[in-house]
């Protein structure tokens, strides 16, 4: 299976900033920061003309500003990042057999047996000129027999590539490379290696696997698959439906709207921590209530891409007031948060207040030390319905 799988990964180029040149194309050739110039701001996108000054993505606001004090700072706007990432995944969902949406802004592809009606890389090609042109933002792809080796080559390949690694060529292409390039080797692994020698692919290919699972476990096992070239995992078919939710039957029947949205705040907060927890970001919000009579009605909204609780606690009030209309007694509601991407939010970049992103990371620290209801909002405290 392993020799015979055509995966394409598609990557935008320094997607947050191409979006914004799209929209100004004066920012073209400048080296532009998207985040907040705050001392407490974060990176969260840079282009390439600011990559060579040694900025890049998760860096301190404050550091970025002395590597490059030129730089044009816009503070970003998500709902235009998610629509722009709604056009790309619509192009690509209707023109290919299987995709898995891996994040905002990169796809995986599966082609696998396709090559007898098409050429992979020729279709791959043509596929990302269509992105390119319907769109008028930049994308790069690598094609090769798995994930892993498909994404290294997207990133090899970056801005605006394209790159093809057949199986005679992984293992050539993968050995000269650092091994910090192993997609999913963190920090204190590529330090506690480095300092064990092992800098670069092909001297981690040649380690023992029982050398590398005594130091780093099961996790050792899996890092020598990759710097092999060895991937199975599965393209996973990107559905809307993928979701988190809960819901809450009432003890007793109940009209009080007051109360009901007090629950509806607590039950939103859970659920935009259980997000963070597993570095996911939703596009989509569902409201459902239950009428004593037992008749269920539901109200849907698409959203910029969060997992920010006062954005998703705004939107989930506003769709309760929309859902609910009788005004007869409710004896349940539920919440669901769908349309999930891997992801993280820089939650300062996208909102008036900087105090939300400070709230929202003090209160994550108690919930993981402490449990997750540990701590809520005073507008979100179980009040017994």
């Amino acid at each position: 299976m392993e020799t015979n799988r055509h995966i394409i990964h598609m990557d935008q180029d320094a997607f947050f900033v191409s979006v914004e040149v799209r929209k100004d194309p004066r920012l073209i050739g400048k080296p532009v920061i998207i985040g907040s110039p705050s001392d407490r701001g974060v990176v969260a996108s840079c282009s390439y003309e600011a990559r060579k000054f040694g900025v890049h993505s998760a860096m301190s606001s404050r550091m970025a500003r002395m590597l490059c004090p030129h730089a044009v700072w816009i503070r970003g706007n998500m709902d235009e990042y998610s629509k722009a990432s709604h056009e790309i995944t619509a192009i690509l969902k209707e023109r290919v057999p299987l995709i898995e949406k891996a994040s905002i802004d990169e796809h995986y592809i599966d082609m696998t047996g396709m090559d007898r009606f098409h050429g992979t890389l020729k279709y791959a090609h043509e596929l990302r000129q269509k992105v390119i042109t319907e769109t008028g933002l930049p994308i790069s792809f690598g094609l090769s027999v798995n994930k892993t080796v498909s994404k290294m080559a997207t990133n090899e390949c970056k801005p605006n590539g394209e790159l093809n690694i057949e199986q005679p060529g992984v293992q050539p292409f993968l050995n000269p490379l650092s091994i910090r390039k192993i997609p999913g080797l963190g920090e204190k692994t590529f330090i506690k290696l480095s300092d064990m020698g092992i800098k670069r692919i092909h001297a981690l290919t040649m380690v023992h696997p029982d050398y590398m699972k005594s130091i780093l476990g099961k996790n050792g096992l899996w890092l020598l698959q990759k710097a092999k070239g060895i991937d199975n995992s599965p393209v996973i078919p990107y559905q809307e439906q993928k979701s988190i939710g809960t819901q809450c039957t009432f003890k007793a029947d109940s009209i009080d709207v007051e109360t009901i949205n007090h629950l509806l705040t607590s039950m939103v907060m859970d659920l935009a921590f259980e997000l963070r927890q597993k570095q996911k970001l939703c596009a989509c919000l569902t409201v459902t209530i239950r009428y004593s009579t037992f008749e269920d009605v539901t109200k849907q909204a698409t959203i910029p891409y969060t997992s920010l609780d006062s954005v998703l606690i705004k939107k989930t009030k506003e769709l309760f007031r929309e859902v609910y209309q009788k005004r007869i007694l409710l004896r349940l509601v539920g919440v669901r948060l769908s349309n999930l991407v891997n992801g993280f939010e820089q939650i300062d970049l996208y909102t008036e207040s900087e105090e939300q992103y400070s709230l929202c990371q003090a209160l994550d620290k108690i919930r993981r030390r402490f449990g997750p209801q540990s701590i809520k909002l005073a507008s979100g405290i179980d009040l017994n319905l």
